[in-house]
C-alpha cells in the first residue's frame, strides 16, 4: 500500500512536470501545478483502490494517472487573449 502511494505520487509528479513542459504559459505557477498534480494522483489512487480493492495495482496507478490529469486540465487558462465587448 506505501509503494502504491509512493507511486502514484511519483506518476502525478511526472505528469505535473510533463504539462508544466509543453503548456508552461497557459499554466499557473509551478508550485501549484506540482502540487494538484500529485494530490490528484494520491486522490486517484485512494478512490480507485476504495472501489476495487487490493491486489490490482496497474489500475489503480491507472485511475491515479487519470485523476491527476483530470485535475490538472481545470488548472488551464485560454491559450488566446480574451476578448471584451463594448458593453463591459
Amino acid at each position: 500500500m506505501i509503494l502504491e502511494a509512493l507511486a502514484s505520487a511519483v506518476l502525478g509528479l511526472v505528469l505535473a512536470w510533463a504539462a508544466v513542459h509543453r503548456l508552461s504559459h497557459r499554466l499557473p505557477a509551478r508550485p501549484l501545478v506540482f502540487s494538484t498534480g500529485i494530490a490528484g494522483a494520491l486522490f486517484g489512487d485512494f478512490v480507485t483502490h476504495t472501489a476495487l480493492g487490493p491486489g490490482i495495482a496497474w489500475l489503480s496507478l491507472l485511475g491515479a494517472a487519470i485523476i491527476s490529469a483530470a485535475s490538472l486540465s481545470l488548472l488551464l487558462r485560454p491559450a488566446g487573449r480574451l476578448r471584451r465587448s463594448a458593453t463591459a
